[in-house]
């Protein structure tokens, strides 16, 4: 968890990051963007000396942002040469916070990117679709997340479940999560991903598990319900587990609420066994 000064230093790179990304920027710039920002990122990982003196507070923030311009000047786009000098030149708690904050602006460039080819939804939709998926399949996600085995080989491996089955933003989004040696799963990483893709769109999601998929009205007014109980807009999205058996599995942060026929058919045997004893 970030400290004080990390957060807020996070808060002013975002501020930075709506200004670039909101402005002339086309999706495919936004692309290359993001790669440029996870490569930075990759390399202050890999040079603990740089990372270091990169993200040292004591260190005047000019200095440390022109030691950067000389590193990439001519080697990057220029807007992400803007956004790794103002991240370099805030105040981080720790250097891991700058590398994160990097990776995370390489994510939000992504985001901006669907967001302007209007795909932003169908990412939204794809990465929990994804979620599901890997939640059914921990053979899957422990190939994913085997630190040993090397990054191309596990981005393979994703390309053969989703390559042109998914948007290519979905794609680099799960390439990086994949590849980063800073996330600490993926599952974790698609969680974090989903949550950003929320915040951009000034809602929150709703996961949604039910026995049988929901028709257009019955998901309506569960986003209408779930609005009005938590006082934000909530989107919902759904999936089908026939082991659900019956009503649904809510899940809004980190709050569960579990109306399943088989969690309550699980909780009868358990107070039967009980009892029994």
């Amino acid at each position: 968890m970030m400290r004080s000064a990390s957060r807020q230093s996070l808060d002013a790179l975002l501020d930075k990051e709506r200004e670039v990304f909101g402005g002339r920027i086309s999706a495919a710039t936004l692309t290359t963007l993001s790669g440029e920002l996870y490569a930075i990122a990759d390399l202050l990982v890999r040079q603990p000396r740089l990372r270091r003196t990169l993200g040292d507070p004591a260190a005047s923030a000019q200095r440390r942002s022109d030691l950067l311009e000389q590193l990439l000047s001519g080697k990057v786009e220029k807007h992400t040469l803007t956004l790794a000098t103002t991240a370099v030149g805030l105040r981080w708690s720790t250097p891991w916070d700058l590398t994160d904050a990097l990776e995370d602006a390489g994510d939000e460039a992504l985001f901006a990117a669907a967001e302007k080819d209007r795909k932003l939804d169908t990412v939204e939709d794809e990465l929990f679709r994804f979620e599901r998926i890997m939640q059914s399949e921990s053979s899957a996600v422990a190939l994913l997340d085997d630190a040993v085995a090397d990054a191309d080989r596990r981005n393979a491996l994703l390309d053969e479940l989703l390559s042109e089955k998914v948007n290519a933003v979905t794609l680099a989004l799960l390439h990086h999560a994949v590849a980063s040696t800073r996330k600490r799963s993926v599952l974790l990483a698609v969680d974090d991903l989903l949550d950003k893709a929320a915040v951009r769109q000034e809602r929150s999601i709703a996961r949604v598990v039910s026995a049988v998929a929901l028709t257009d009205a019955q998901q309506q007014r569960l986003e209408a319900a779930l609005t009005d109980m938590y006082g934000r807009t909530i989107s919902v999205r759904t999936a089908v587990d026939p082991e659900v058996r019956g009503g649904l599995v809510v899940r809004v942060g980190d709050e569960v609420i579990d109306g399943s026929i088989a969690t309550r058919l699980a909780q009868a045997r358990s107070t039967i066994g009980g009892q029994s004893n």
